[in-house]
């Protein structure tokens, strides 16, 4: 197995991430029932993001080189506030967002950006290796949204 950059594979997650959800990619086959699965796949790099749920959700990113995985993050959100934003208007700020933090090269880091009235926040610790953070929306002054997530580098 060739050596892995953590450079590389932060590249290569910015990628899958702004070509899967944040890009509207092609869904998968479900791999477990009632899934919704994305794929990403770039030289010795596929990414597999699988979740379940709607406005109300829970999920799993992987990342493996050469064949084996390598890096994962787990994650769960959820709308806090149904009667000021439904999941497509969620969907539409998160997009939106993270796309420009994507074009940065990143995906952890602070990070603050508005969509109309709303501003999304996402604050995390720690680097590619090990990370934990969370996101939220707000509308005005109110929490609408918030997403936890968590995740690393996996070995043997």
């Amino acid at each position: 197995m060739s050596e892995l950059a953590l450079e590389d594979l932060t590249d290569f997650v910015v990628q899958a991430k702004a070509a899967t959800y944040v890009g509207e990619g092609p869904k998968s086959l479900s791999y477990r029932p009632a899934s919704h699965d994305l794929q990403y796949h770039s030289g010795p790099f596929s990414y597999l993001d699988s979740f379940f749920g709607g406005s109300d959700f829970i999920g799993q990113e992987v990342v493996y080189f050469e064949g084996k995985p390598v890096w994962a993050m787990n994650y769960y959100g959820r709308i806090l506030e149904p009667e000021q934003i439904d999941d497509a208007q969620v969907g539409e700020i998160l997009r939106k967002a993270l796309s420009s933090l994507y074009e940065e090269g990143r995906f952890l880091g602070g990070y603050q950006h508005s969509v109309g009235d709303a501003t999304y926040i996402d604050l995390n610790d720690g680097d590619i290796s090990e990370f934990s953070g969370r996101e939220w929306i707000l509308h005005g002054e109110t929490k609408v949204y918030e997403l936890q997530y968590h995740g690393g580098l996996i070995s043997d």
